[in-house]
């Protein structure tokens, strides 16, 4: 359960920065001070993409999530 909260935690702070910087890019002002949010705002995205990516195969080394789906072979 918990590493369903932290996926969807994860998507929703994803989620926020690309919205956040999407703002910036459309929003009037000085071009410095924008460029300079929109940039951290996609490096926050990126980050945060990153750390949940190496925390789902982290949870799967240590089997606390298994694979489901389609299944290997007939």
């Amino acid at each position: 359960m918990a590493m369903k909260i932290l996926v969807a935690l994860a998507f929703v702070v994803i989620i926020g920065a690309l919205v956040s910087a999407g703002v910036l890019m459309l929003r009037g002002g000085g071009e410095r001070k924008r460029a300079g949010d929109m940039a951290r705002a996609l490096a926050i995205r990126v980050a945060v993409s990153v750390v949940l990516f190496v925390c789902i195969l982290l949870a799967y080394a240590m089997g606390w999530i298994t694979p489901t789906g389609v299944p290997l072979g007939r």
